[in-house]
C-alpha cells in the first residue's frame, strides 16, 4: 500500500508519498480500505514540529479518514465487510472522562496516521459514519466535529443560549451547524467578508469582520444588550482569550481548543472576577462521536468541505490548510 509520510526530519518538503506492507487485522480488529481523509490545523504542526517535537521518523500522518471495513479479525462481532466507517482521534478512548492513557495514544503522532491507503483498527477505534454523507464528508468529523460537539454539550448549549465563534475553519463551521441543530443563537467572527457571508447562508445569526472591528469583544456584548455571550468557542489561543473573557457573560462558559491566534498576553483576573468556566476540550471520546453522529443524521447536517486534493497531491492540501485561505474542512481523497 501506498502512504503519506513524514520522513527524516520535520517541514512540509519532508513529505513523501511510500511503499508499506499491506497491514493484516489482528484479533478484534478490522480492516479498512481508505477512501478520504481530512487535514486539522494539528497535522500541519507536527509536519512542521510545533506540536511533537519528539515525533519519531517515518511517521504515517493524519488523524481523521473514513472507508469501508474489507476484512475482520477474529473475534470482531460489531463489524462486516462493507460496513462504511471511520476512526476515532482517540482509539482508546471509549467512554467517560478523558485520561492521560487516552490523550498519548493519537493517529498520526504517538502512533502511525491514517492518510494511507489501508489502515487496520481496534473495532472499538471505529463508528459507522452518518448515512447520506459521502467519504469525503464523514472524513471530516473525527477531529474537528467531535470537537466541537464536546465543546457545545460541555458547555450545556440548547435553546436560548447564545455562542460566539471565532472564523470559519474545521471546528468553527461544526460548531456553528452543531449549535444552530442544538436550538443555539450563533455569533460569529471572520476577517473575510465573503467568509461571513457564507457563514450566515449556513445559519448564523450575525457576524463581524474582526480586520475592519478589532474590538469584537465590544461588538459581542453589544449583540447581547451588554450581558455578554454565554458560550465561547476559543479556538485562537492565547492571542484571543483577553477578548473572549471580555466578550462572555459573568459566569458563562469559554471552551479552550485551539492555538491559531499565536502567543499573548494573558490575565486570569477576569476568570476569577467573572466566575468564568474554561475548559480545555482535547476532542471527545468514542461515545461522543456516536452521539454527535445520530444528531447529524436526525438535522441531516453536511460537513462544509472547502478543497478535494488527490492522494498524490497530498503536500498541496497541506501547503493550503496553511495558508489559511479555506473555509471549512480540508480534504484528501484517497483510492
Amino acid at each position: 500500500m501506498k502512504a503519506i509520510v513524514i520522513r527524516n526530519g520535520f517541514g512540509l518538503d519532508n513529505i513523501v508519498t511510500e511503499d508499506r506492507p499491506d497491514p493484516v487485522p489482528g484479533a478484534g480488529q478490522v480492516l479498512v480500505r481508505v477512501r478520504a481523509a481530512s487535514l486539522n490545523y494539528r497535522d500541519l504542526m507536527l509536519a512542521k514540529g510545533q506540536y511533537n517535537p519528539r515525533l519519531a521518523f517515518p511517521r504515517v500522518l493524519g488523524s481523521d479518514c473514513s472507508g469501508e471495513v474489507i476484512a475482520v479479525g477474529e473475534g470482531v462481532a460489531a463489524y462486516r465487510v462493507g460496513d462504511r466507517v471511520a476512526n476515532t482521534f482517540m482509539p482508546l478512548w471509549i467512554d467517560g472522562p478523558i485520561s492521560e492513557t487516552f490523550a498519548k495514544a493519537t493517529y498520526g503522532s504517538e502512533r502511525d496516521g491514517v492518510l494511507s491507503e489501508l489502515a487496520v483498527f481496534d473495532e472499538t477505534a471505529v463508528v459507522r459514519i452518518p448515512g447520506g454523507l459521502s467519504f469525503e464528508e464523514a472524513a471530516t468529523l473525527p477531529c474537528a466535529a467531535v470537537t466541537a460537539w464536546n465543546a457545545l454539550t460541555a458547555a450545556n448549549c440548547g435553546p436560548g443560549t447564545t455562542v460566539l465563534l471565532q472564523g470559519t475553519g474545521g471546528v468553527s463551521i461544526f460548531a456553528l451547524q452543531l449549535s444552530k441543530a442544538l436550538g443555539a443563537t450563533v455569533l460569529i467572527t471572520s476577517g473575510h467578508d465573503d467568509k461571513l457571508a457564507r457563514a450566515l447562508s449556513l445559519g448564523a445569526d450575525v457576524g463581524v469582520n474582526y480586520r475592519t472591528n478589532p474590538d469584537w469583544e465590544k461588538w459581542a456584548r453589544q449583540q447581547t444588550a451588554g450581558t455578554g455571550v454565554d458560550v465561547v468557542i476559543e479556538v485562537g489561543g492565547a492571542g484571543t482569550l483577553d477578548r473572549s473573557l471580555k466578550a462572555v457573560r459573568y459566569g458563562g462558559h469559554v471552551a479552550l481548543i485551539g492555538v491559531l491566534a499565536g502567543p499573548g498576553t494573558f490575565n486570569p483576573m477576569s476568570i476569577l472576577m467573572k466566575a468564568v468556566r474554561v475548559q480545555g476540550v482535547f476532542v471527545g471520546s468514542r461515545a461522543m462521536f456516536e452521539a454527535m453522529n445520530r444528531v447529524i443524521e436526525s438535522h441531516a447536517i453536511r460537513p462544509v468541505i472547502d478543497r478535494v486534493f488527490p492522494f498524490a497531491e497530498a503536500t498541496a492540501a497541506f501547503r493550503h490548510l496553511e495558508s489559511g485561505a479555506h473555509f471549512g474542512k480540508v480534504v484528501v481523497s484517497v483510492s
